[in-house]
């Protein structure tokens, strides 16, 4: 697929706009050593995310339990889950995020691009987010799981998102499988965003580019420099 420089840009949010490691990433491992006495690794954690189906880390973390043994419902693991994610007055994991696009650089973007937002959060993780970073307002649509049907990698976001407007004026940014199979299922130009030297991109930077990536950034703040060079439509 080519691309022209888009008239709307969509970004996932974690592993795109947001560090999750100290926040998602480790509330899942913390969730299911918790549950499995078992000492699991960040390397076994990305490749379940490599998988169709794992964006939901409170999924995730389900199934990840009950492969390891342990009989506990969806609902157990999903309070502790989040008592683990907010603590006590969002004093819990969620303080240790972080948000990874400057402000300058998002007002450039929005300068030739409408923003949008598709993630597989919830919209109280999402304002959280937003409104401790000050940025709500650089984002025109946002598509949280709540706003769907079925969540990635199904693309029914995204279109949402085009509101009839052609595919191939848009890009999505995403991290992830689930990103670039709803962006395939749309027919939409996919960037893929995953950090150098990273067990993300060591399990990960290939498989995207067989989903059809158009390019793996570093990080996301280089892709003002990558639109740049792309053809006006």
């Amino acid at each position: 697929m080519t691309l022209a420089r888009p008239l709307l840009i969509i970004f996932d949010v974690d592993g795109v706009l947001v560090d999750t490691r100290g926040s998602f990433q480790r509330t899942t491992l913390q969730t299911v050593r918790l549950f499995t006495g078992k000492r699991v690794t960040r390397a076994e954690l990305h490749r379940w995310k490599n998988r169709p189906g794992f964006n939901d880390d409170w999924k995730l973390s389900h199934v990840w339990i009950r492969s390891l043994g342990a009989d506990y419902s969806y609902d157990e693991i999903k309070k502790r889950f989040m008592e683990l994610y907010w603590g006590k007055n969002e004093n819990g994991n969620v303080a240790r995020e972080r948000w990874l696009v400057t402000k300058p650089m998002l007002r450039e973007l929005a300068k030739s691009a409408e923003l949008a937002i598709f993630t597989g959060r919830t919209l109280h993780e999402l304002n959280y987010t937003l409104d401790r970073n000050k940025v709500r307002n650089f984002f025109g649509t946002i598509v949280t799981v709540e706003s769907v049907r079925k969540g990635k990698p199904d693309p029914e976001g995204l279109f949402t998102i085009l509101n009839g407007h052609p595919a191939s004026s848009a890009v999505y940014v995403g991290d992830n499988v689930d990103d670039a199979l709803a962006a395939r299922a749309a027919r939409m130009p996919f960037v893929g965003v995953l950090p150098v030297r990273s067990e993300e991109r060591r399990q990960r930077a290939v498989r995207l580019r067989e989903l059809g990536a158009l390019t793996i950034l570093d990080r996301v703040s280089n892709l003002l420099a990558w639109l740049n060079n792309l053809p006006k439509l």
